[in-house]
């Protein structure tokens, strides 16, 4: 349990590694997008788990070809020291053609050692 509520912060008040990820992931550059993680890293999306700098840039190539989709950041809070989200609004030609979700990160010396999206 924390002793520390979450923290609701500004968007620009993200570490810098959450936001270079995020921008390269919403221009689909990959290469960008894969140095913000460690090598160990885990993305949890869709039901799915990519470990490794390898499967989480297929994943990366996959998701940028898959659906063509908007992504505005809505909101950013702090919940611990190396832990925070990201909420973002996303409409496309996805199933459903709209939904909200949230970007759980987990930093480690820097770099993103676990990303989990869900609604």
């Amino acid at each position: 349990m924390h002793d520390n509520p979450p923290r609701t912060s500004t968007p620009d008040a993200l570490p810098e590694v959450i936001t270079r990820y995020l921008k390269a992931h919403r221009d689909h550059d990959t290469a960008t997008a894969i140095t913000a993680f460690t090598r160990e890293a885990t993305v949890i999306d869709d039901g799915n788990t990519y470990e490794g700098t390898g499967a989480i840039r297929e994943w990366l190539d996959r998701s940028a070809t898959e659906f063509t989709y908007t992504i505005h950041l809505t909101g950013a809070q702090q919940t611990d020291a190396t832990r925070y989200i990201a909420t973002h609004h996303l409409e496309g030609n996805f199933p459903g053609g709209s939904i909200d979700l949230r970007y759980q990160f987990t930093l480690r010396d820097g770099l993103i050692e676990r990303l989990v999206i869900e609604p």
